[in-house]
């Protein structure tokens, strides 16, 4: 594959064979639980935006604010968005910080200084570069919009919390490891790491919060 090209139903699995092979506690947990969702979200605004709120809380609070926004704001547009004065997004739950961000975004978008239908044909060096000039938005945000809106197979959430509680069970690990640590566990797993984020984070659903009806979108 191509450094700017998509997952794909047939490029998905063959990436759980390979990964199988290389990795036998991936291959145990597809053995048990059976392949992951593909799990996918609508590239543009309204999706990185949800992102932005998913940074760290749960996913169940961040998805709550989000379905509040969207009763309110309809289309969820960057400029719809910015009609919205601090007091009401405070009512829907955003945090000052948020509220911050998710401006910051909108206000990218408007100005031009971020055009998200142009980062589909860029590589992921490019989309982080371009992204991480937004206030508001780090390594993490970058790597799950990369891994679910742009469907990249190699995107690697290396700070996200569920892949490293799963990883620390899988592996035996006396401690949480690190983003550090994550990325050099994940490294053999390339060109294939947002595959195996996703076998992580079934594993991380199914087997350790008995909460497999947890959504990822």
């Amino acid at each position: 594959m191509t450094l700017t090209q998509s997952l794909t139903q047939e490029s998905f699995t063959h990436a759980l064979m390979v990964l199988a092979n290389l990795d036998s506690d991936l291959a145990r947990i597809l053995e048990t639980l059976g392949p992951p969702p593909i799990w996918r979200r609508e590239t543009g605004f309204p999706t990185l935006l949800q992102i932005i709120l998913e940074q760290q809380v749960s996913l169940a609070a961040a998805k709550a604010i989000f379905n509040r926004l969207c009763g309110v704001v309809e289309p969820l547009t960057p400029e719809n968005f910015l009609t919205l004065d601090d007091v009401q997004l405070r009512v829907l739950g955003f945090s000052r910080q948020k509220i911050l961000y998710c401006r910051s975004l909108a206000d990218a978008i408007i100005s031009g200084q971020l055009d998200l239908t142009k980062l589909e044909k860029m590589d992921d060096a490019a989309i982080r570069t371009e992204l991480k000039r937004v206030k508001g938005i780090g390594d993490w945000t970058v790597d799950i919009y990369m891994l679910m809106a742009l469907q990249r197979p190699d995107a690697f959430p290396k700070g996200d919390l569920g892949v490293a509680i799963a990883l620390q069970k899988l592996k035996g690990l006396t401690t949480r490891p690190t983003p550090t640590q994550i990325e050099a566990i994940a490294q053999h797993w390339q060109p294939w790491r947002a595959v195996a984020t996703r076998i992580l984070w079934h594993y991380y659903l199914n087997a350790l919060t008995g909460n497999s009806k947890l959504k990822m979108l």
